[in-house]
């Protein structure tokens, strides 16, 4: 039995709900989608007691305003879009937040260490799912709100049991080392070095499609077209003008650009996170680094998970005791 969570008053720049996407589909032509930082995700449900891909709010640079229809807690991760109750406090990342019914919550852009912030209610937002997920894709008009950002008016669905003890997240509420180094593996072993010297900036056309990259020019013919070919998320891409794209979560199922590496696994939600004017560095990595980065990533993700359960026991039982 599902009712009404959240009443949308202001959609914000681009607030779509997302989840694990669907890798499934890619042969097809179907974008793989999700969260653009899985990682913020995971610990935003985490956070209220969810499986870490559960369908949530993505929120890019200024989020929603919504009000509370009922008393419920959400969970806020990734960047700090300067979240708050209106006429009260702060909502930081990395925390579950209660909120009484009626209650507004504002998301007008904060400190923009990072480009997107996640919200998850108990039990996931309820839309009907499409090709096996809940995520918006914003190319082919479906999932999510009718394939489309939040807007006014629209009403968002929930489970029942809405209020959970308030956690924190032990570690970052962001994706681990944000430190504006991606690593990358090369196609060959030439390929990166004129890529890792300089530091790039995100230019503003990025979007969740691709991450384009402005900075110093490329030697003569580093980039070009090719015949047409499969491209994963995170293939870096140099066109013929010599500025690379990182392809993200929405990319294109193939590509005629030439693919010169790809960013590793556990770098991927620092990806999700570069913002317009945000300042990166590429740097090669070797399969073996890549695989041990990602064990780390799943690690500290395991442990957080780990110390929110042992708190949501204990935060039970001090809700018990005060009742």
């Amino acid at each position: 039995m599902t009712a009404v969570a959240l009443e949308v008053l202001d959609g914000g720049l681009l607030s779509t709900i997302q989840d694990a996407g669907r890798p499934d589909w890619t042969h097809v032509g179907v974008p793989e989608g999700g969260a653009a930082d899985r990682w913020s995700l995971a610990v935003a449900n985490l956070l209220v007691g969810n499986a870490p891909g559960a369908a949530a709010l993505e929120m890019t640079l200024v989020g929603p305003t919504v009000r509370a229809t009922r008393a419920m807690t959400i969970g806020l991760a990734g960047a700090d879009l300067g979240a708050r109750l209106r006429g009260g406090r702060s909502l930081t990342p990395g925390h579950g937040h209660r909120l009484a019914a009626g209650d507004i919550v504002e998301i007008p852009g904060g400190h923009l260490m990072g480009a997107r912030g996640y919200l998850a209610i108990p039990g996931g937002f309820e839309v009907a799912p499409v090709l096996g997920s809940r995520s918006t894709c914003l190319a082919g008009g479906f999932g999510g709100l009718d394939g489309r950002p939040l807007r006014a008016g629209d009403q968002l669905e929930g489970g029942a049991d809405l209020v959970r003890p308030a956690l924190a997240w032990s570690a970052s509420p962001g994706p681990p080392d944000v430190d504006r180094v991606v690593r990358i593996l090369a196609v060959r072993a030439a390929d990166v070095g004129p890529l890792a010297a300089p530091e790039w900036q995100v230019a503003a056309a990025s979007d969740r499609v691709g991450v384009r990259l402005d900075g110093p020019a490329l030697p003569a013919g580093f980039g070009g077209e090719v015949r047409t070919h499969g491209v994963p998320w995170g293939a870096v891409q140099v066109p013929p003008d010599g500025r690379p794209i990182v392809l993200g979560v929405d990319h294109q199922t193939t590509g005629g650009y030439r693919v010169v590496g790809v960013v590793i696994a556990a770098d991927l939600p620092i990806l999700g996170q570069l913002g317009p004017g945000a300042r990166v560095r590429l740097a090669e990595t070797d399969p073996a680094s890549a695989r041990a980065a990602l064990r780390d990533r799943h690690a500290a993700m395991l442990a957080g998970a780990a110390a929110l359960h042992d708190e949501a026991g204990w935060a039970t039982l001090v809700d018990h005791a005060g009742s």
